[in-house]
């Protein structure tokens, strides 16, 4: 908090007192190490922050883009997803849900939809296919992801009104972001889980509070179900960057009180073969928002 307050006071202010030169960048990049890069106005926050001295602005941004990793769990996502894909793949499961969540978006009518966290469009590749989905955005923090699924969907060999209908955006999920409003319907595919308590609560409110989509899908691993995994050693989770995996009844927990919270009404649905001790291997929260009053 305070990294951001020492920039974003300045900011807010569009006024230093003083000489800002190149001394002022290495200031900027120092404090706004871990955030700046994927906040959503890092543009506007740096040309403030150096009193928009266009040259001082151009390096700081190279910079920045240099210097900014991708979050964490971006940095072992290929590696752990083939573990889970390893663990999954014999109950298809993978299908299962990207089959389960378009059903889902298809029944209540969506025609814009945001998939959060879209890594490198195995939903997005769906949806694209669907003329029923007139407007899709795909939100990532991985750049890299991103291209890749640039390259999958072969955008650049779209017809132009089909490729007018998706967009790709760069950007966290722990800001509020004015691309994410206006939609139908969200999808947050086994994403909340790669979250600590502090991304998730803010997440929460991007997401519920700020964009406030009709609709959103969210599906995360059912922890009881592990059990059942035969290549899974006992303890362990099923992705190395898995913050948590949440019981049934704390999924519920969790989805009911974000529905009270925000407005919303929420069902739970269990996604793949069901066990009668542990349940299903995926838990999946559909929220509806509640009419709001005039």
């Amino acid at each position: 908090m305070l990294t951001h307050l020492y920039v974003l006071i300045p900011v807010l202010d569009n006024e230093k007192h003083y000489w800002v030169g190149e001394d002022e960048i290495e200031k900027l990049l120092k404090r706004g190490e871990g955030w700046l890069g994927h906040h959503p106005e890092r543009e506007l926050i740096v040309a403030r922050y150096l009193k928009r001295q266009r040259s001082l602005t151009r390096v700081a941004l190279e910079r920045l883009a240099e210097e900014t990793p991708p979050e964490a769990e971006e940095s072992e996502a290929t590696a752990g997803d083939e573990e889970e894909q390893k663990v999954e793949r014999p109950l298809g499961l993978h299908e299962q849900r990207i089959g389960t969540v378009l059903s889902v978006l298809r029944g209540v009518s969506a025609k814009s939809v945001l998939d959060l966290g879209c890594g490198e469009g195995k939903l997005l590749r769906h949806l694209v296919a669907d003329p029923q989905f007139e407007k899709i955005l795909g939100m990532d923090v991985s750049w890299r992801s991103l291209e890749i699924a640039s390259e999958r969907l072969k955008l650049n060999q779209l017809p132009e009104r089909q490729r007018a209908r998706i967009q790709l955006v760069q950007g966290s999920l722990m800001y509020r972001d004015q691309r994410l409003s206006g939609f139908d319907a969200a999808a947050v595919v086994e994403v909340i889980e790669h979250l600590d308590a502090a991304r998730l609560a803010a997440f929460e409110r991007v997401l519920f509070e700020f964009a406030r989509p009709a609709h959103i899908v969210i599906t995360t691993p059912n922890a009881e179900y592990n059990a059942l995994f035969p290549t899974l050693p006992a303890g362990h989770f099923r992705h190395r960057d898995h913050r948590f995996e949440w019981s049934r009844q704390e999924f519920s927990g969790w989805a009911e009180r974000l529905a009270s919270a925000f407005g919303y009404k929420v069902r739970i649905q269990p996604v793949g073969p069901e066990d009668p001790v542990h349940g299903a291997p995926t838990q999946m929260g559909i929220f509806e928002r509640l009419v709001e009053q005039a």
